[in-house]
This record gives C-alpha cells, sequence and structure tokens, in this order.
C-alpha cells in the first residue's frame, strides 16, 4: 500500500487512454480467469466484488449483515456486469462495466486533489502511476 493524491481527472485521463486502460483491464481479467476458459464465472468474480466492501462502514471496519443479504448483493452486483444474463462474464461486458465504474469514481471524486492509500496493482494505483508516467517529460 501507498498513499498517494489523485483526483477524478487521474480516473478520466487514464481511462480515456485506450491502449493503457485495455492492456490493465486484459491482464486483470486474465488474472481473474482461474480456469483460463476466456470467461468469468460468478466464482471467480466472488473475491473482486468482495474488494468493494460494499458492507463497510467507517475506517475500515465491516458490518456485521445478514449472509443471504450479502449473498444477494453480491448476485445483483454480478448481474450488472453481466449484460447478456448468460451466467458468465466474457471480456467485453468486463471492459465496459470497469469502465462505467471506474467513471462513476472520478466522477464521485470530482476535481479537489484527494491524498489516499492505495493497494498495489488496483484500478486506482494504476492511474495513479500512469499520470505520473505523464507528467514527467
Amino acid at each position: 500500500m501507498s498513499v498517494e493524491i489523485l483526483n477524478g481527472a487521474t480516473i478520466d485521463g487514464f481511462v480515456e487512454d485506450e491502449e493503457a486502460f485495455n492492456s490493465w483491464v486484459h491482464d486483470s481479467f486474465a488474472a481473474l480467469d482461474e480456469d483460463q476458459d476466456g470467461v468469468l464465472s460468478y466464482e471467480e468474480m466472488l473475491k473482486e466484488l468482495q474488494c468493494l466492501r460494499v458492507f463497510e462502514t467507517e475506517f475500515g471496519i465491516d458490518v456485521k449483515t445478514d449472509p443471504d443479504e450479502v449473498a444477494g448483493v453480491y448476485c445483483f452486483l454480478f448481474s450488472q456486469f453481466d449484460r447478456d444474463s448468460n451466467g458468465v462474464l466474457d471480456f467485453e461486458e468486463f471492459k465496459t462495466a470497469t469502465k462505467r465504474m471506474m467513471l462513476a469514481v472520478a466522477d464521485g471524486l470530482g476535481l479537489l486533489p484527494l491524498q489516499m492509500i492505495l493497494e498495489e496493482g488496483s484500478f486506482l494505483k494504476k492511474a495513479v502511476e500512469w499520470e505520473s508516467t505523464k507528467l514527467v517529460p
């Protein structure tokens, strides 16, 4: 983990750089596709969905939630990725949903710089690294 400064423009710029964004999405998809069958099952996506930490409150404290409610939320999130409702995600579905999520995060951050703790390999960390290469003449 590292402390970084970023804003919505950092994310927007990375997403708009099709080569950089597509490369990161491709690598992420390949890492999640454990059986290397070219699609992501719900089971393969579950760990990634859990990383979204939708049941977290302040300062990393998890809320004790009914397991059925948790399962329902993760199924709903998966269905938002699975646009053709065939029970798996192909690369294009994954890329489209990832792009939508990241642009929503960018919109939420706005243009004021924020200092954040970022995990190595995360999308936000990759966006910050991408931006730093653009700042060096």
